[in-house]
């Protein structure tokens, strides 16, 4: 995050995530939060890489993480392991996380019953109120 003195306000940077072909991303950090921007499918092919990077900043940076899943296509059981696992981690480090949905992800999520644990939120904004 950077100054922008010709507006005198904070502007955030994203970067690229290095993710798989079906799963790409950035990250922004956005009021003290690492927030997660994801599109393409979350399953059995990305869950492990999308783990060890969203894991990896949980370790070197803030602990307040917002996972955007509004632009995801599809979710598999092996992509809700890996957020239960991410949740989990950030729990046992003291941290925050939000995960922002969309009616698909919803929907798997709620199949499983996990939609109280994964404290799902409708919108970025919900998101960042809420951490």
């Amino acid at each position: 995050m950077f100054i922008d003195y010709r507006y005198s306000k904070e502007v955030a940077i994203s970067e690229s995530l290095n993710l798989t072909v079906s799963l790409r991303g950035t990250r922004e950090v956005k009021n003290n939060c690492q927030v997660f921007h994801l599109l393409g499918q979350l399953d059995a092919f990305s869950e492990a890489i999308f783990q060890k990077v969203v894991l990896g900043y949980v370790k070197e940076t803030t602990n307040k993480i917002i996972l955007d899943l509004s632009q995801i296509d599809f979710i598999d059981s092996s992509g809700l392991g890996a957020l239960v696992r991410i949740a989990k981690q950030i729990e046992g480090v003291k941290g925050k996380l939000q995960i922002v949905s969309n009616p698909r992800v919803t929907q798997t999520v709620k199949m499983v019953r996990l939609e109280k644990f994964l404290k799902l939120k409708n919108s970025l904004d919900e998101a960042l109120k809420d951490i």
